[in-house]
């Protein structure tokens, strides 16, 4: 009979100590995100045009939002080793341990050619010093139909991306990085 007791309390301190078989994982992710890192795309073409780029700060992450005038049809975010400008390749030098490529496939630009959205600083369209995620957004060009953003955050961090309607009959693009996994 002692060593029966022995045994028992030998399994009752393992388990108590996590040694015995253990328990199930937690599923909990940050603030309820399960969104991922992977590329997310819609490859429809915009007759809409961009006219500003805008961020803000939320509790669980930052939000990047591009303005279009016109219904947003398209387009493709994802991490990438280096942001490139539009027609030209040459790299856009970002901050942060992560490069996120934001396409909108919608000029900057009208159909005479002239800009709807031309930043006064491509290197910073928006201030976004003491974020928790973003360390700086850039302007890496718009060619073709396409208008492309570099966003520096700090790590490879799961994102979401969707499409709101705006005032005027415009929409807005949406790109949501979480502070966490």
């Amino acid at each position: 009979m002692r060593k029966f007791s022995a045994g028992v309390g030998v399994a009752v301190v393992a388990s108590g100590l996590g040694l015995a078989a253990p328990g199930p994982a937690s599923a909990t992710s940050y603030c309820g995100i399960a969104w991922g890192s992977l590329a997310k795309a819609d490859p429809d073409m915009s007759q809409a045009s961009v006219t500003n780029v805008r961020t803000g700060q939320q509790a669980c992450y930052d939000r990047l939002v591009v303005d279009l005038a016109g219904k947003v049809a398209g387009y493709s975010v994802q991490y990438v080793p280096e942001v490139v400008q539009d027609g030209s390749g040459l790299p856009v030098p970002l901050l942060g341990d992560a490069d996120l490529k934001v396409t909108v496939t919608a000029p900057s630009y009208d159909n005479e050619g002239r800009p709807t959205y031309a930043p006064a600083d491509a290197t910073a369209l928006s201030n976004v010093s003491g974020y928790q995620t973003f360390r700086q957004v850039a302007y890496a060009g718009s060619f073709e139909g396409y208008t492309t953003l570099g966003l520096g955050v700090r790590a490879r961090l799961p994102f979401r991306v969707f499409t709101l309607d705006g005032p005027d009959g415009g929409s807005r693009l949406v790109v949501d990085v979480a502070h966490h996994w």
